[in-house]
């Protein structure tokens, strides 16, 4: 038995720049965190006893006989990839639902990976899974994905990615004392809106014009340096929501698609009662909305947003882990 756990991730800035049919010619940057929100997997061989050889749980029960046959894309082709002929059980749980712009698809992919390669032997490198997840979704699912999820669950921390046009990523822990680090989270409101979307669908509607906004793209990479310097140089923390949503406006910009009159109003609420910014955290349309609030405001917005689900988080660096191990 094999289990695995894999954090969700926080995109605060350069969204959009991660996707290769951006930075493979212009470069990207974003930054990001890992939150103690996880998805679990739990792998064991499967005994030669049933009339299927692979048993997969998540929110179907797929029996199938070869990987061929099973329905669940990230499952079947990340079978296929380790070439895993055997036997084999695999139960999927998440701690937040899946389609709400956390990185889900990635924390799934990655600790998928991480628990069948401790199957099968000794588990990889964090930089593997990630490089290993980004092939089986980009190339071999043909999701319309960017490149930071699977390093970013894959290591975990509080990271800015960057990403070459040369194809190379490199991952940069923040140099932030704890004490801001715990500054920050203290200021930052997770708010689940019930709308659930597939991140590939709604980032397909508008990667293919990206170089259409070039300025904008820009734009939204610069803020990642600027974030940064927030946090480094011991401004003032306010400065990083008015940023969020700074950024939050620009993004917006990609496509109509991205936030629609339900959100609006979610943001425009949070905004008049206490808010400094904030942001749909992913590529867009539904799923979670991240806001900026000084703590002593935070009651007054749980008020305001009190049909909405707040999910509590603090940031966490350990990245994918196998927890349990006995094979």
């Amino acid at each position: 038995m094999i289990i695995s756990r894999t954090p969700f991730r926080i995109s605060f800035f350069g969204g959009g720049t991660d996707y290769p049919q951006w930075y493979l010619e212009n470069g990207g940057s974003v930054l990001s965190t890992t939150i103690d929100k996880y998805c679990w997997l739990f792998c064991r061989r499967l005994p030669p006893f049933f009339e299927h050889r692979l048993r997969i749980v998540y929110s179907k029960i797929e029996l199938c006989q070869q990987f061929d046959e099973v329905q669940h894309p990230a499952v079947r082709e990340t079978l296929r990839f380790l070439n895993f002929t055997d036997g084999v059980e695999i139960h999927h749980n998440g701690d937040l639902p899946a389609r709400s712009g956390m990185g889900s698809s990635s924390s799934f992919t990655v600790g998928l990976l991480h628990a069948l390669h401790a199957l099968k032997s000794s588990p990889p490198e964090a930089r593997q899974l990630a490089e290993e997840s980004i092939h089986i979704e980009q190339d071999m699912i043909r999701e319309t994905v960017g490149s930071q999820d699977q390093f970013s669950v894959a290591m975990g921390g509080l990271n800015q990615i960057v990403f070459h046009p040369s194809g190379d990523i490199e991952v940069i822990p923040l140099p932030v004392a704890k004490s801001r680090a715990n500054e920050l989270n203290s200021h930052l409101m997770l708010f689940y809106t019930g709308i659930r979307r597939t991140a590939s669908d709604i980032a397909g509607m508008y990667v293919k014009t990206l170089k259409e906004k070039a300025a904008l793209m820009q734009q939204m990479r610069e803020m990642v340096d600027r974030g940064i310097s927030i946090l480094t140089d011991s401004e003032d923390i306010i400065r990083f929501g008015d940023l969020l949503h700074e950024s939050w406006m620009a993004k917006r910009k990609l496509s109509p698609e991205i936030s629609n009159s339900t959100i609006d109003g979610f943001y425009h609420s949070a905004l008049k009662n206490g808010a400094i910014g904030g942001k749909i955290v992913g590529a867009g349309g539904g799923g979670f909305l991240l806001l900026f609030v000084p703590p002593e405001r935070q009651s007054e917005v749980s008020r305001e947003l009190g049909h909405l689900t707040n999910v509590p988080f603090c940031f966490e660096s350990q990245g994918s882990q196998i927890i349990f191990r006995n094979v």
